[in-house]
């Protein structure tokens, strides 16, 4: 073997010019690959931060079918005292659960005394809130994050329309769940800049004064927002709170729940896959870019050298020692092409990380793109090059190893 290592390399040094050429183009395909990953994975996973962290959570508790009418933000499926008891003690045991809030959400009209707009508000204890999305208080642009009773976070673009800002005092009128009107004046403690999403807009009350707005006898809520220690498990623990809830449910602890992750709640899921879809077209492009090389560089070697082919096969050189060698080839020129092109990609990747580039999303500005070399990733992005080298090396191998000598002899 190391005899045909050997000459593989001699072969390979003589058409130092091509060889490099090809070795090149592979590195280039590599480089593109990795590179594209770690930055669309930087990205999707910047994005998915601040759609986890600062809005939705990783998943959602709901009452059965408030997801299908949340665009009224029904009061009529909330989810009562003893149903939210139930969900508290399953979160409670869920040992992939690392915070959870309980929030009211509600439509109203918002008031300054000499224009009124409507808003979307989120009834929430301020606590449980800030454990359960970690971005939140990031977003509060003027103010201060702190909510206490009688204030109020009020959406930026609402509070640039009408004019308000942290101190001022403005009236939020709602209708309850039996249609009577009620007021209550509050304090701007902030202004909460928007995030991409139909509910990107809402602004924040606590808890208990949204309960008095609407006038509400016993404690209920709209839904309960949950935070994993781990969003890779994201699935895994949605599927066993899930079985719980519906445990709960069949022993008649608690009423009919749904529960949503952030995927099927927001939008922005579906940009994520596009990118998934363009990284998998990517390396589908590098695979056609590495057998095309290959099989090119092999095949006019092939030809180049018939006669020397048939030479060491006159002399009694076995065929799958000529197949051996011009594999071998292939090989090499795969490895060359993966260590420069996985080299140069991890230089990339650092520098964009040293960088710090940024970029603005939708109404999110001053995004920072932070891109890392993720090592399983790239070992497979590697073993496919070389995989591929070997196949697009086989057709042009066999080729040689199957030429007569004396044919080979006569060639040219």
């Amino acid at each position: 073997m190391s005899t045909l290592v050997k000459i593989a390399v001699r072969n390979l040094a003589r058409y130092r010019r091509r060889s490099l050429l090809t070795a090149s183009l592979i590195a280039i395909g590599v480089i593109a690959v990795v590179v594209f990953q770690a930055a669309s994975a930087a990205f999707t996973g910047l994005m998915v931060g601040q759609m986890t962290d600062a809005l939705l959570g990783h998943l959602q508790v709901h009452r059965r079918g408030y997801i299908a009418s949340i665009d009224n933000l029904p009061l009529t499926l909330t989810l009562p005292a003893n149903d939210v008891a139930a969900i508290e003690d399953v979160l409670r045991a869920s040992p992939g659960v690392e915070a959870y809030s309980r929030r009211l959400k509600f439509g109203g009209m918002f008031s300054n005394y000499t224009e009124t707009t409507s808003i979307r508000l989120n009834g929430v204890y301020p606590g449980e809130e800030a454990r359960t999305l970690p971005l939140l208080a990031s977003r509060v642009v003027q103010g201060t994050p702190s909510l206490e009773k009688g204030g109020i976070l009020v959406p930026e673009l609402l509070a640039n329309g009408m004019g308000v800002k942290p101190g001022d005092t403005i009236v939020v009128i709602a209708t309850n769940r039996e249609g009577s009107v009620n007021a209550a004046q509050l304090t701007v403690a902030g202004v909460i800049s928007n995030v991409t999403g139909p509910s990107g807009r809402d602004g924040y009350v606590h808890i208990e004064d949204a309960m008095t707005l609407l006038r509400m006898d016993a404690p209920e809520v709209s839904e309960i927002a949950v935070r994993l220690t781990d969003i890779s498990r994201l699935d895994r623990d949605a599927s066993a709170i899930r079985q719980a809830l519906q445990r709960a449910t069949a022993t008649a602890q608690s009423g009919e729940t749904e529960v949503h992750t952030w995927e099927g709640l927001s939008p922005f899921y579906n940009v994520a896959v596009l990118i998934d879809i363009l990284a998998l077209s990517a390396t589908a492009g590098l695979i056609a870019i590495v057998l095309i090389s290959i099989m090119n560089v092999m095949l006019m070697s092939v030809y180049e050298r018939v006669k020397e082919i048939g030479t060491i096969a006159a002399m009694g050189t076995r065929p799958r020692t000529i197949l051996g060698m011009f594999l071998i080839e292939g090989l090499l020129l795969g490895v060359f092409g993966v260590l420069i092109g996985d080299a140069m990609a991890a230089a990339i990747i650092m520098a964009i990380d040293a960088i710090g580039p940024t970029f603005n999303f939708g109404r999110e500005t001053g995004l920072v793109l932070s891109p890392r070399l993720d090592l399983a990733q790239t070992l497979m992005v590697s073993a496919v090059v070389l995989l591929v080298a070997m196949v697009g090396t086989v057709q042009p191998a066999l080729k040689a190893s199957r030429m007569e000598p004396v044919e080979a002899l006569r060639h040219g």
